[in-house]
């Protein structure tokens, strides 16, 4: 069965909504602008992944959130992520495509830092949003997917932390698809000045079991001269929604960049997180998780490019595969001319734990200068039989040497995850799936 690929939204629908929104007049400009390059662009070209029938176009794209009152009104698998003393977390969480709660300390505000929704921020700070904004990091014009993006973004935060600011409590956000037929064109936008430091966890949640929708969502993160970002973020989006992400990274000269991402959705999923290491001493750490079951069928990327010396790049992909599900690991390692005594190093591992299970690791070293360090791993297999005789031989059920073999393969990124309640809920998400 083919799908549709044009849009049930017109430019028309594109203008009015951008004016129903008072936007600036350089954004109104960049939506119209992508909705036309949308109908004459190509879909993202994938390797070993067919999109063709994945559903990209049946969704609704303008829908309300209501603020919140009191937290308890919020689902239970919310509440969990948010933990306990949630009043004092600065915390923004997004209902659909409005906020329906947000909060930054009078500290951090004193501090000149910024925390605010995405429309918020183009009208307050309009300058520094413009400069950044699908600039250098994710381009309008790379694919169909990414121009919809421009065209019809619904929802977004922007994060700013001055120069030489230190924000020493994680910064977290919550997008919550409520409705389960809502779209989610989602722009989060961070920039980390110069040595700066901050920390920023993302959940995303739905509950369309049933109901097909869109999550197009897009992550630009600027970590300037000597800053250092820690990302964290737990996609959990369920069966109905197709996903497609983009977290895209620019390093500069002695900055870091650490991603933890637990990439937990049950519907098809495309995900590419590109980092460009751009500054001499650069480093970024890309360590991502992921449980597929069902049909699904999902293509993971991770890309780290070193442009600057003495650059570090490490990825590490960990995947686990049940019933009939299917997933690419990509990990790509590129090396430019000039990046001398850089080090790219990957790591991509899968375990299947069903016959009709798939998975296929892809590690990529793309060199063009001499006096660099790289190396890959890759493999793809079964649960070790030694790893369960030894703790079978030790009285622990199969079941159960099973379970302590999957969470121990998939901790090194879960323990990274820099807000206790998220990793805690995280690992229950990943108990859920495997079980």
């Amino acid at each position: 069965m083919a799908v549709e690929t044009h849009l049930p939204y017109d430019k028309q629908y594109v203008t009015e909504y951008s004016e129903k929104r008072n936007e600036p007049a350089w954004f109104k400009d960049i939506r119209l602008k992508a909705f036309d390059l949308a109908e004459e662009l190509p879909m993202p070209k994938l390797e070993k992944t067919r999109i063709r029938n994945w559903n990209f176009t049946n969704f609704k794209h303008d829908v309300a959130g209501n603020h919140i009152e009191s937290f308890d009104e919020l689902p239970e698998k919310i509440r969990v992520l948010l933990g306990e003393g949630v009043e004092d977390r600065n915390l923004i969480v997004v209902r659909n495509s409005d906020v329906a709660y947000a909060k930054l300390s009078e500290n951090l505000k004193g501090k000149g830092v910024i925390f605010e929704d995405i429309f918020t921020a183009m009208e307050e700070h309009s300058d520094l949003v413009q400069k950044y904004f699908m600039q250098d990091g994710v381009s309008v014009d790379e694919n169909k997917l990414t121009a919809r993006h421009a065209a019809l973004l619904n929802s977004g935060v922007f994060l700013y932390v001055p120069k030489n600011v230190v924000v020493d409590e994680p910064i977290q956000v919550v997008f919550w698809q409520e409705d389960n037929e809502a779209a989610l064109y989602n722009h989060v936008l961070l920039v980390a000045d110069q040595h700066s430091q901050v920390t920023y966890v993302e959940n995303y949640v739905s509950n369309n079991e049933e109901e097909e929708t869109v999550a197009n969502t897009v992550s630009e993160v600027f970590a300037l001269d000597g800053a250092k970002v820690s990302y964290g973020a737990v996609d959990n989006f369920a069966k109905g929604t197709t996903s497609y992400v983009n977290r895209r990274g620019t390093v500069g000269r002695d900055a870091t960049l650490e991603w933890a991402l637990g990439q937990m959705n049950d519907g098809n999923t495309i995900s590419e997180n590109i980092t460009n290491l751009m500054g001499d001493n650069s480093l970024s750490h890309a360590k991502a998780v992921t449980v597929g079951r069902g049909n699904q069928s999902q293509d993971f990327t991770a890309n780290i490019r070193h442009y600057g010396k003495a650059s570090e790049g490490y990825i590490l992909q960990h995947g686990v595969m049940k019933d009939r599900a299917a997933s690419i690991f990509n990990g790509i390692g590129k090396v430019e001319n000039g990046a001398a005594q850089s080090n790219a190093e990957q790591e991509s591992r899968v375990l299947m734990l069903s016959d009709g299970a798939r998975g296929d690791a892809n590690p990529i070293l793309l060199i063009d200068e001499d006096d660099v360090t790289a190396g890959h791993a890759a493999s793809v297999g079964r649960v070790d039989p030694l790893q369960l005789f030894y703790l079978m031989s030790r009285g622990i059920s199969r079941k159960e040497a099973e379970r302590l073999v999957i969470h121990g393969f998939l901790d090194p990124v879960v323990r990274e995850i820099p807000i206790e309640t998220v990793q805690t809920q995280l690992r229950e998400v990943i108990e859920g799936k495997v079980y």
